[in-house]
């Protein structure tokens, strides 16, 4: 593979070197899982910062536009792009594209994540810190990381691409970058400086200060033998067996995340004193989404509802930093123990609003819609399965945390309410077909039904089994 000579010192600009990009990239970025402009033409390119990271691999910061769509304009993204005469038949999966004009012209350009030898040199950058042009790569001084541990890249992502080295490190490659310290490095960090054992703790980084100061990658522990919580659920609906047991201990993990949460990081004034200004918040995103999903017209007004239980609320919690995303797909069970991991939170927000304290209720109920996600993936339904499951996953939280998140209704009605109709606009613009699941739970919610939120006025199955398992 012939080497390519790095644009920066032989005098080529980025608007240079974008000249043998910019058309391989525009068909190229739509095509991956991580581009969040789905569907829609790059109309715009511009390269933010070139790095040569070794002869042949060039990082990139690329920002693109796609006209007047809705998307956000001037998305950043992170690329690693390899360059070299051919590719050998085991890496053509990796192939962009060949360069026609400009500097890299006649040369093929290919994703170097999918490339050992660029997988090696990313660890060996994080093994040993220092800086490469605009790149800084840092680590734990208290943990060494071995040399030589074999690469392979993840393809189960959405949002991020991560390479797994010898089953024992995992490094998260933030593909969408934005300005600022991500939670998914800052939380974790902070949560090993409590003790927290639930949550796989930072071993190593790499951030950039151009064009503005942003992390790039995070190297934590891996959990070889874990297994995503979205896929033991299947599991368990498929043999027909019971996840309560699962449930309540997933509840409980929840629960020491959150006091971890709330002992590290500096607490919000109480709900009470947001909630009308969190319910105008929820109340936007409903209008908004509801011009874009049709379906979600004829309950507005109920749904509406629930926020406006929400403005009239007066908490007296205190709200906090949350993981922000909590679903099934985020925690793994290993060992007899459930992890948390992702802290990113919505991708689709900013990282700023991530990082505001908010309520835990979010993240509780975030995890009951996603037991409801997984029980409408089997048929038939099995809305008991369901039930069973939140109720003990609010029974484990409430025996951890002292505080049982049922015990207001309105506050988890309007948070459940909040993420359905999130969950309807990514469904009608990703997974038409899985629509109907979100808008069952939104028929539900427009009409306030609380039976099937395993509300305080709901029979609650016994949990002595697992006070008993647990000695509480």
């Amino acid at each position: 593979m012939r080497m390519v000579i790095s644009p920066r010192p032989s005098g080529h600009s980025p608007a240079h070197l974008l000249t043998s990009l910019a058309d391989l990239l525009q068909a190229w970025l739509p095509e991956q899982r991580w581009f969040a402009g789905k569907g829609r033409r790059v109309t715009e390119l511009s390269l933010l910062s070139v790095t040569e990271l070794h002869p042949a691999c060039l990082h990139l910061l690329v920002s693109t536009g796609q006209g007047s769509s809705p998307t956000r304009p001037g998305d950043c993204y992170q690329l690693l792009l390899g360059v070299g005469d051919d590719l050998p038949p085991r890496l053509a999966h990796a192939r962009i594209g060949r360069a026609s004009e400009g500097p890299l012209a006649g040369l093929t350009v290919y994703d170097a994540l999918q490339e050992p030898r660029s997988a090696d040199l990313l660890l060996e950058r994080l093994r040993t810190p220092g800086t490469t042009g605009p790149l800084r790569f840092e680590r734990d001084a208290k943990v060494a990381v071995p040399a030589g541990l074999t690469p392979r890249l993840l393809d189960a992502e959405q949002s991020n691409s991560s390479l797994v080295y010898g089953n024992s490190y995992i490094l998260k490659i933030f593909r969408r970058v934005l300005p600022g310290i991500n939670p998914d490095l800052e939380v974790p960090w902070a949560l090993a400086g409590q003790g927290c054992t639930r949550v796989p703790a930072p071993v190593a980084w790499f951030r950039t200060s151009e064009p503005q100061v942003a992390t790039l990658g995070v190297l934590q522990p891996f959990l070889p033998d874990a297994v995503d919580g979205w896929t033991l659920a299947l599991e368990s609906l498929t043999a027909g067996r019971d996840f309560t047991d699962e449930a309540y201990e997933l509840g409980r993990a929840t629960a020491e995340v959150h006091l971890a949460l709330a002992a590290a990081f500096a607490l919000g004034a109480p709900t009470g004193h947001g909630s009308r200004r969190l319910a105008a918040a929820m109340i936007d995103r409903l209008d908004s989404t509801s011009r874009s999903v049709p379906e979600l017209l004829p309950y507005v007004n109920g749904l509406r509802g629930a926020f406006d239980e929400l403005a009239v609320l007066d908490s007296g919690r205190p709200v906090q930093r949350i993981h922000g995303d909590l679903h099934l797909g985020q925690v793994l069970w290993a060992k007899e123990r459930w992890s948390v991991i992702d802290f990113e939170g919505e991708p689709a927000r900013p990282i700023a609003e991530r990082r505001q304290p908010q309520s835990p209720v979010r993240d509780v109920a975030g995890m009951l819609r996603s037991f409801d996600y997984a029980a409408r993936s089997r048929h038939p339904w099995r809305p008991e399965w369901a039930l069973r499951c939140r109720d003990a996953y609010c029974a484990g939280y409430a025996t951890q945390s002292r505080w049982d998140p049922r015990a207001e209704p309105e506050l988890l009605r309007a948070y459940e309410t909040d993420r359905a109709v999130y969950e309807a606009l990514y469904e009608a613009r990703h997974r038409p077909d899985w629509l109907p699941v979100p808008m069952a739970a939104v028929a539900r919610l427009a009409e306030h039904n609380p039976a099937p939120a395993g509300g305080p006025h709901t029979p609650v199955p016994s949990f002595h089994s697992f006070h008993s398992a647990q000695g509480g």
